[in-house]
């Protein structure tokens, strides 16, 4: 029963430690924006398809 009186205090500081971290966490708005990073997957970056110009190019006929 003496362990009791260790264990009980450190499940409630635990639980008080994740409510403060979700509390942070909503109030810093890591919530805000659910749907964009999956529908952010399904489109092409403009920066990041390669150069369409072939090997023909005037640039690399040097």
């Amino acid at each position: 029963m003496n362990i009791l009186v260790f264990l009980i205090p450190a499940a409630l500081l635990l639980g008080l430690l994740g409510l403060g971290a979700f509390l942070w966490s909503l109030k810093t708005g890591q919530y805000d924006d659910l749907e964009g990073a999956a529908e952010r997957i399904l489109f092409d970056d403009e920066e990041d398809r390669p150069d369409e110009s072939g090997p023909d190019d005037d640039r690399t006929a040097s």
